[in-house]
């Protein structure tokens, strides 16, 4: 009987065994991750109009007549587009005979969220010398334009 009983046992096990499936490797598809995106950044600042007058507006646009007198406030305004901070600077030289010597420099930090109106100005209480100047503008160190005027 011991050997029915062994007989009977090892068919068991090797039917069992017969029946049990192996682990197969699970084959999963999955798409690609898209690579991430970050947003788009804003458009840097970029300097458009420059315009020299004697005059502004509220809205810091040259409202000023044409001819420049000595003792006139002489203004510069540059319009700008894009969003982020930027340096706007002002380089003033008179002209002379071939020469151009400085008058002024300045600048102005601005930070802007789409199109704005931005101004420099320079004075001379005592009076401009008649003659021609320019006005140069810079952003960020980089020539943006520049524009030639008169004192008569």
């Amino acid at each position: 009987m011991r050997k029915t009983a062994l007989v009977v046992i090892s068919a068991l096990a090797l039917a069992f065994a017969g029946c049990v499936k192996k682990d197969e490797p699970t084959k999963t598809t999955t798409a690609p991750t898209p690579p991430a995106t970050a947003p788009a950044p804003a458009a840097a600042v970029v300097v458009g109009n420059v315009a020299v007058g004697n005059a502004i507006g509220s809205d810091k646009k040259i409202h000023g007549a044409a001819a420049i007198a000595p003792r006139d406030t002489i203004y510069v305004s540059i319009d700008t587009t894009g969003t982020g901070e930027a340096t706007l600077r002002s380089r003033w030289t008179y002209l002379k005979d071939g020469k151009s010597t400085l008058v002024n420099e300045d600048t102005q930090k601005v930070s802007t969220s789409g199109p704005a109106t931005h101004e420099l100005h320079i004075s001379k209480p005592d009076g401009w010398p008649k003659g021609d100047y320019q006005v140069e503008v810079f952003l960020n160190d980089a020539s943006a334009g520049t524009r030639r005027f008169s004192v008569t």
